[in-house]
């Protein structure tokens, strides 16, 4: 790889863990831009829009470093579900996803000196068991839902929830760990 510097522009600790384990090094600068909230942008639109906007405020100040901004969310029935506010909200949240399938859509761009220089997003299907009330907040118990989209964390205590899923498991987690690998091989060239 090139000396380029690598930044990550996420608080997310699970996005940390996967780009680290991927064998990148890199800085983290948080972005301080708002997220768009519009359910009238496709899942793609919509996490590429927030992507976008988190790697292009960082690259502004990061001379020369390849920045990375990404956005994970959950989808059912077309309705994008982002954090919960509350645990009540939580325990909706995931009675919503119960016994169905439901998308998690991961936009991730990759912008240098303030520009976009390529962007990916990757779907991945996911279907809960039938879920009870009290099997949630079982979940929730050990697994803190406020700070993760749709109010699950399926890299832990997957068999409470999970039945089947189709596609990018570390999509589900917050980054499309083969995608993104790709594409920074590419860019780093």
């Amino acid at each position: 790889m090139s000396g380029r510097p690598l930044v990550l522009a996420s608080a997310s600790p699970r996005r940390l863990e996967l780009l680290r384990h991927a064998g990148f090094e890199f800085e983290i600068v948080l972005s301080q831009v708002d997220e768009a909230h519009d359910a009238s942008l496709t899942p793609e639109q919509l996490t590429l829009e927030n992507a976008r906007r988190k790697a292009l405020a960082v690259s502004l100040n990061q001379p020369g470093a390849l920045v990375i901004g990404a956005d994970t969310l959950v989808y059912v029935d077309g309705d994008p579900l982002a954090k919960p506010a509350d645990m009540d909200e939580a325990l909706s949240m995931v009675l919503r996803l119960s016994d169905r399938t439901h998308e998690v859509c991961t936009g991730v761009a990759f912008a240098c000196d303030g520009t976009v220089v390529k962007e990916l997003h990757v779907i991945t299907h996911v279907t809960f068991k039938p879920l009870t009330d009290d099997l949630i907040r079982a979940y929730h118990s050990q697994v803190n839902p406020l700070d993760k989209a749709g109010a699950y964390g399926i890299q832990a205590c997957t068999d409470m929830l999970l039945d089947r899923m189709t596609g990018s498991f570390t999509n589900v987690v917050g980054l499309p760990v083969e995608e993104v690998t790709a594409a920074l091989h590419e860019l780093q060239r």
